[in-house]
């Protein structure tokens, strides 16, 4: 098992800190450092600037935002940040979800798992370096009524595949994830419940004769390491009420939905109406400490390192660790005992 770091949003003040976050993570070893965007930093110019200041961790986009980029435009990103970080750049796409998709990128959020399938479809082909023409049902390249023609990239990426992950939730998308991607992007992993989150991949990676073997399984940790290992759950609270009561309506948050069928319907249910009435602090209140306890790394590095075995029995390949200890020298001091406890755990790979 490998480790990441996902350094999560920029421009919030925190983007010093963050970058020396990432530069401790290179000089530890550190297999990749990830960035992500909603609509605020978008994660190009962050892993650009990333890659810059770096020499040898790979530099991800988790996730490029699928309504906020053609396919094209997308390929023609992939190759430049390939290109100018040595072939250190790796591709996460997401659909977001339809408040960002229809709300801030003016993208009917329709079909989303067959959209993907032809984005991802023109994204390989022109990395490829293929003359790019599709006809599908969203994208039709080139348009067949005016004067565009079939076009080739022109940048040459590093690599002639670039890896591409799949931020996948539900089990159609998580098949498809499985199909068409080399990766998968998790978020609220629980090594306890992974076997029926892995179960679609599989049968997505059969779809194509393809086993488990080179797939990357990449879920996003938060880590407060701490002897009270209560007290070091509530440092995670706030962010696991967000996702589950505020990203998304009521009725398509898929964050939500993912921690009922994790068997928390009713958690849930009372996290998103504390959440969407505003109250915040009772919807953090209102995660249940289990839930954050199998979706978290929390307590003490004894406890983390037993804790990094079911991980690895889970599947997962690639550990990206969330820093949520506060100042930039408790962050820096969680990468180094993240390296550690792997280290000693014999996991490290």
């Amino acid at each position: 098992m490998k480790l990441g770091v996902n350094l999560g949003y920029w421009g919030a003040g925190n983007d010093a800190d963050n970058l020396e976050v990432a530069r401790e993570a290179d000089r530890l070893g550190y297999a990749v450092a990830w960035a992500a965007e909603a609509y605020g930093s978008d994660a190009a110019t962050v892993l650009s600037w990333i890659a810059a200041q770096t020499t040898t961790i790979d530099v991800g986009a988790a996730i490029f935002q699928i309504p906020g980029r053609t396919p094209a435009n997308c390929a023609m990103t992939a190759a430049t940040l390939d290109t100018l970080s040595g072939g250190r750049f790796r591709l996460g796409l997401g659909v977001s979800g339809p408040q960002v998709s229809e709300g801030w990128h003016g993208v009917r959020f329709d079909k989303p798992l067959a959209r993907t399938r032809e984005y991802v479809d023109i994204v390989r082909m022109a990395l490829r370096r293929e003359r790019v023409s599709y006809d599908g049902e969203f994208w039709q390249l080139p348009l067949p009524d005016g004067p565009g023609k079939s076009l080739t990239l022109t940048v040459h990426p590093v690599r002639d595949s670039l890896p591409i992950y799949l931020a996948a939730i539900g089990p159609k998308n998580l098949e498809l994830c499985g199909e068409i991607a080399d990766g998968w992007l998790a978020i609220f992993f629980s090594p306890e419940d992974a076997a029926g989150l892995m179960e679609p991949i599989v049968a997505g990676r059969a779809k194509v004769d393809k086993t488990m073997e080179g797939f990357d399984v990449v879920p996003t940790v938060p880590v407060v390491p701490g002897k009270d290992v209560e007290a070091c759950a509530e440092l995670v609270r706030p962010y696991a009420a967000l996702y589950v009561g505020g990203m998304g309506s009521r009725d398509k948050n898929f964050y939500n939905q993912l921690m009922s069928r994790m068997g928390y319907e009713q958690a849930a249910i009372d996290v998103q109406d504390k959440y969407m009435n505003k109250d915040y602090a009772g919807a953090a209140a209102a995660v249940p400490f289990e839930f954050l306890d199998k979706t978290s790394l929390l307590g003490p590095p004894e406890r983390i390192g037993e804790r990094l075995h079911a991980y690895a029995e889970a599947g997962v390949t690639t550990l990206s660790i969330s820093s949520f200890a506060g100042t930039i020298d408790e962050r820096v001091g969680t990468l180094r005992m993240m390296s550690q406890v792997l280290e000693a755990s014999g996991l490290a790979d």
